[in-house]
């Protein structure tokens, strides 16, 4: 049995979580987290489910499952490292710095976990095709759509698809346009972010040569397709012994 511990379990992926972790045969919800749950938010949860506070004793919790904010996933990780338990951080925004502080100390305890920017299949394959084909497409722009609540702009998944392009750049020619990016500028990759209502989460890659173009791209209809990625890095994290970045890494 899996025992899980839920943060943000008020938001819209938080709430999928704890359907889809309490409809599983191998898993157990023990506590939820939320700085703002109400007697409201518990009393649609079962009795044995607890708030999780400083003083609730989760010692016997397996994995920390993060979809808060940027400001309080990473002190969320920390206290889920130093309980021993296995961080699953599906909250996107940490900075490098923050993701190598936590990678140091998740090894310092010896504990493995995992920082997905995008729980959806066809974003993470989205991800590995954009970075075999910039061998051989170095000029490529990322588009990221999405719904108009989202807060940080551009994406984790836009962003990690970007650095992972540009990684397969060092063994490849480079790109001849260097025009200003209309949005943001990740690692010589321009990004650009649409937020509107009626998206849900959305992206594309281009990649231009001569005399051609490559079109890469995913769309997420509804959010029971993360739902798949997160059970498989709740059964799959404590198989790793190091904190790794993307979903890709249990697959």
């Amino acid at each position: 049995m899996i025992n899980v511990v839920i943060a943000g379990f008020r938001g819209a992926m938080g709430q999928a979580t704890v359907q889809t972790v309490r409809n599983q045969a191998d898993m157990k919800l023990v506590a939820v987290f939320d700085p703002h749950a109400t007697t409201a938010d518990m009393t649609q949860l079962p009795d044995d489910v607890a708030l999780w506070t400083t003083d609730v004793d989760v010692t016997a919790a397996d994995v920390w499952i993060d979809f808060t904010t940027v400001e309080a996933a990473y002190h969320n990780a920390v206290l889920a490292i130093q309980h021993g338990i296995h961080p699953i951080i599906g909250t996107s925004g940490l900075t490098p710095q923050q993701q190598q502080e936590l990678q140091q100390q998740a090894v310092t305890a010896h504990l493995g976990g995992l920082i997905v920017p995008n729980f959806g299949l066809s974003a993470v394959l989205l991800m590995k095709f954009a970075q075999e084909a910039a061998q051989y497409f170095p000029d490529a722009e990322v588009i990221e759509y999405h719904h108009g609540d989202k807060p940080d702009a551009p994406s984790g998944t836009a962003s990690a698809t970007a650095h992972l392009i540009a990684k397969s750049r060092q063994n490849a020619p480079q790109p001849t346009v260097h025009n200003e990016a209309r949005g943001a500028d990740i690692d010589d990759v321009p990004v650009h972010a649409v937020r509107l209502p009626g998206l849900l989460a959305h992206e594309e890659v281009l990649f231009g040569g001569s005399g051609e173009l490559l079109t890469i791209r995913q769309d997420t209809m509804d959010r029971s397709s993360f739902m798949t990625g997160v059970l498989l890095a709740t059964r799959k994290v404590a198989t790793l012994n190091e904190l790794q970045i993307g979903l890709d890494k249990v697959l």
